[in-house]
C-alpha cells in the first residue's frame, strides 16, 4: 500500500514538472512570436541637412574666394551625411565640387573634386531623375574630368552627351541655357575619333547664345570655336561682346573666367 502511494506521488510530481516545463516553453514561444517593439526608422536629420545647405549657399555666393568654395563642399558633405536622401544637398555638392575642380591648381584636388562631383551628381539623378540640376552638374563634372584625362575622355563622351540632352528635355533654360555650352564644349574638345566636330560645336553654341545673349561663358567658347574654324572676324565680335557685357551678380565669378578666356583668345587672333 505504501509503495502504491509512493508510486502515485511520483507520477503526480512528474506530471506537475512536465506541466511546468510546458509552460516555460509556451512562454518562450510567446516571447519569440511577439513582434519587436517599434523602432524609429532613420530617415535622416532633415533639419541639420537644411542648415548645412544654407551655410553652403552663403559660402558658394562668395566662391570667387576658392577657400570659401572648399568650405561649401565640406558643409554639403555634412548635409549629405545627415540626410543622404536630400536632393538639394546632392546636386549642390556636385556644383561646388565642380567649381573647386575647375579653379584649383592642385592636380590631386582637382581629380578628387571631379570624382566627388560625379558621385554626388549620380546620387542627385537617382533621387530626382526628372529634374535638371543633377543631370547638368553630373555632365559638367564628366566633362571637366574628361578634359584632363585621356582615359576619362574615352569613357565619358556618351555620358556627357546623355546628361546634357537630359537637361534640354527637362529644363532647356537651366543655368542660362548652359546645356548648349556643355554640348558645344564636348564637340569642340573631343578628339575626332570620339566624335569631335568643330562645326557641330558651333551649331550648339550659336543656339545657346541666341537663347541666352548674356551668357558670356557661352560667347567665349563660341569665339574659341570660330577661331578653330578660321572665322576670326566672328570670333572677335564674340570677344568684344564678352568684354562689354555687364555681368549678372549671381554669376560674377563665371563672367570673370569668361573675360580672362576672351583676353587669351584675342591674343591668339593677334
Amino acid at each position: 500500500m505504501g509503495n502504491l502511494r509512493k508510486s502515485r506521488e511520483k507520477v503526480r510530481s512528474m506530471v506537475i514538472a512536465s506541466a511546468g516545463i510546458s509552460l516555460v516553453f509556451v512562454g518562450v514561444a510567446c516571447q519569440k512570436s511577439q513582434p519587436p517593439p517599434d523602432l524609429a526608422i532613420d530617415s535622416g536629420d532633415a533639419k541639420t541637412a537644411a542648415n548645412r545647405v544654407a551655410e553652403a549657399d552663403a559660402l558658394y555666393q562668395d566662391r570667387d574666394d576658392l577657400n570659401k568654395a572648399r568650405v561649401a563642399v565640406a558643409s554639403l558633405r555634412q548635409a549629405r551625411t545627415a540626410d543622404y536622401g536630400n536632393y538639394e544637398a546632392a546636386w549642390k555638392l556636385a556644383r561646388a565640387a565642380f567649381y573647386v575642380a575647375e579653379h584649383t591648381d592642385n592636380d590631386t584636388e582637382r581629380d578628387d573634386m571631379y570624382r566627388e562631383g560625379i558621385d554626388a551628381g549620380k546620387a542627385a539623378v537617382t533621387l530626382q531623375p526628372d529634374k535638371a540640376d543633377g543631370h547638368f552638374w553630373l555632365g559638367a563634372n564628366y566633362g571637366g574630368s574628361a578634359a584632363h584625362s585621356t582615359l576619362a575622355s574615352l569613357s565619358s563622351v556618351h555620358d556627357i552627351q546623355g546628361e546634357m540632352e537630359a537637361v534640354l528635355k527637362t529644363d532647356e533654360s537651366y543655368e542660362g541655357y548652359s546645356a548648349y555650352l556643355g554640348l558645344g564644349r564636348l564637340y569642340l574638345r573631343a578628339p575626332r575619333v570620339l566624335g569631335g566636330d568643330t562645326k557641330k560645336a558651333i551649331e550648339y553654341l550659336e543656339k545657346g547664345v541666341k537663347r541666352s545673349p548674356n551668357n558670356t561663358m557661352m560667347k567665349a567658347d563660341l569665339a574659341e570655336a570660330y577661331i578653330d574654324n578660321n572665322r576670326n572676324a566672328e570670333a572677335k565680335k564674340q570677344i568684344e561682346a564678352v568684354m562689354s557685357t555687364t555681368p549678372d551678380p549671381r554669376h560674377a565669378p563665371e563672367h570673370k573666367d569668361a573675360v580672362a578666356k576672351a583676353q587669351k583668345l584675342l591674343q591668339r587672333i593677334r
